[in-house]
């Protein structure tokens, strides 16, 4: 598969929000994939980790998020599910997974509830290894400072914002990968 074929299908060439998607996405990418170089006893799928780190934010043009020139309706919180969407129509139900469970650390169907987040009330945690490296990856580059790779600490501080569920989650993940 090819990721660049399906981001141009909703994307347009030379658009501000294409340039961000595609430059956070090769970072994420990057960085999964170093993780996944550097811990071969994992036995990582890296084409699958490099194709789904591409597409795991393609839901955002769908969102209002005018900072990142998102011009779309729903809340950003949603872009997950709704690349989840567009990625499974397209014929790839393992990318749309990555793209569904990557939100913050993953989030928990009570965590989902709880919080009242306008989203599907389901289980929304990475599963795989794959799934995992790609999110944690995903914790260190925001859209809003592109190019800048966050420290641990303040990946950390991003996270907790959100609750304890994903910073223990984040934290287990730290003991894996790195």
């Amino acid at each position: 598969m090819n990721p660049l074929a399906l981001i141009n299908k909703y994307y347009p060439e030379g658009s501000p929000v294409r340039d961000i998607l595609i430059t956070h996405s090769r970072l994420v990418a990057e960085k999964a994939l170093a993780i996944a170089d550097a811990h071969p006893e994992l036995q990582m799928d890296k084409t699958f980790i490099y194709e789904a780190a591409m597409l795991h934010d393609i839901g955002v043009f769908l969102t209002n998020a005018p900072d990142i020139f998102c011009t779309g309706t729903a809340p950003y919180i949603a872009h997950g599910y709704l690349g989840a969407d567009l990625v499974r129509e397209e014929g790839y139900p393992a990318h749309a997974l990555v793209c569904e469970r990557h939100t913050g650390a993953g989030l928990s169907l009570q965590e989902i509830i709880s919080r009242e987040l306008p989203l599907p009330h389901r289980e929304m945690t990475p599963v795989s290894l794959e799934e995992k490296v790609i999110c944690f990856a995903d914790k260190f580059f925001s859209k809003t400072h592109i190019e800048k790779e966050k420290s641990l600490k303040k990946a950390r501080k991003s996270i907790a914002k959100h609750g304890e569920e994903g910073l223990l989650r984040f934290d287990s993940w730290c003991e894996l990968f790195l």
